[in-house]
């Protein structure tokens, strides 16, 4: 008995732990990953990822409420809503990433997916669970079948879809468990599922911190895989020779509002030809692509201009804060801007 004890008092304890690791991981995620420029054309997925932060939130703070305190905010209405949010909050976040092409038009009739939180006033306390996490099943089938059309595609993002295939087979884990609800002691149940909410958002964290655009390259690829070739009648040579010719000659990337719809147009292309040629012919999207120029640029002026600060490099090579430059810097290059100017800066400079 007392064993039994210990095991449930270290379960509570893990929970606690992973529980405050989630509210504070949301936080960083809302300041730093879901900023206006990583979701530029996909403001959709931006909002729903937000109101997904929130929910999960919301989720974590009524079980530290029920595990830590042992006040009943698992039992409200709040907590039952909120869980038929978080499954078509996640579907209308990754939709128009791995769907680009959907109409907007189409779109407004997604808000029958807010039907799941109107309907569970009405649902009983004891069906509420179960129910929400058979809804959140359907979502994770569908999700599914999307990553496996896109199993050719993989290749690209091979560390990153490990990592968010841990994410999947999380959340796969709590529809089962929420299947299994009643046959569990509730502390029980409640650690498990506030544990697995704080793993999900430690992968996901590693997967952006290992390529902090995943959003827009994996919308980019998608775009690729989908269509037909739109290159048929375009000279390839000449189109990535026009493109070196505006970063080298012209430093387009220095404008940090550049955009793929404003470089296709400066190319005589469609977005969907520059998306494909640098996807095909280059082997990475076009955020991917920016960033390295802007990168290769700064490493230029780290060396050559010692007295500069770093933020005034970043800034000139068009990054448009510091977080975003150093961000980038370390994706690409391994190290961080200051570190890459001490062990490469002319003359023997160390200034950072």
């Amino acid at each position: 008995m007392r064993a039994l004890w210990y095991s449930f008092t270290t379960m509570t304890s893990l929970a606690l732990l992973f529980v405050g690791f989630s509210l504070f991981s949301a936080a960083s995620l809302a300041l730093t990953h879901f900023r206006s420029d990583h979701y530029r054309d996909q403001p959709m997925s931006r909002r729903m990822g937000l109101l997904l932060l929130a929910a999960l939130c919301i989720l974590q703070a009524a079980h530290f409420g029920w595990l830590y305190l042992e006040l009943p905010w698992v039992e409200t209405l709040t907590y039952r809503m909120t869980l038929f949010v978080v499954a078509p909050a996640f579907f209308l976040f990754s939709q128009p990433l791995l769907q680009p092409d959907v109409s907007v038009s189409v779109r407004p009739a997604m808000a029958a997916h807010a039907l799941p939180m109107a309907v569970a006033p009405f649902v009983a306390a004891e069906l509420a669970l179960p129910l929400a996490f058979v809804v959140g099943a359907g979502y994770l089938l569908w999700l599914g079948r999307t990553l496996y059309a896109l199993r050719a595609e993989r290749e690209s993002f091979r560390r990153e879809m490990m990592l968010l295939g841990g994410v999947f087979g999380i959340a796969l884990g709590v529809s089962v468990l929420g299947l299994l609800q009643a046959s569990l002691p509730v502390k029980l149940f409640f650690s498990l599922y506030g544990i697995a909410i704080g793993a999900a958002f430690f992968l996901a964290q590693t997967a952006l911190g290992l390529r902090p655009a995943l959003a827009a390259e994996v919308t980019e690829t998608v775009q690729t895989a989908y269509g037909n070739s739109t290159l048929k009648n375009v000279d390839c040579e000449a189109a990535l020779s026009r493109l070196e010719a505006l970063m080298k000659g012209e430093r387009l990337y220095v404008d940090p509002e550049l955009s793929l719809p404003t470089l296709a147009e400066r190319l005589e292309l469609s977005t969907h030809q520059l998306s494909e040629l640098m996807n095909v012919r280059l082997g990475k999207g076009f955020s991917r692509y920016l960033r390295e120029q802007r990168v290769a640029a700064a490493r230029i002026a780290l060396c050559e201009e010692p007295s500069a600060s770093v933020l005034s490099i970043g800034l000139c090579v068009g990054f448009t804060s510091q977080s975003n430059f150093y961000e980038a810097f370390r994706e690409i290059e391994g190290t961080t801007p200051g570190q890459y100017r001490k062990l490469h800066a002319k003359g023997g400079n160390r200034s950072s």
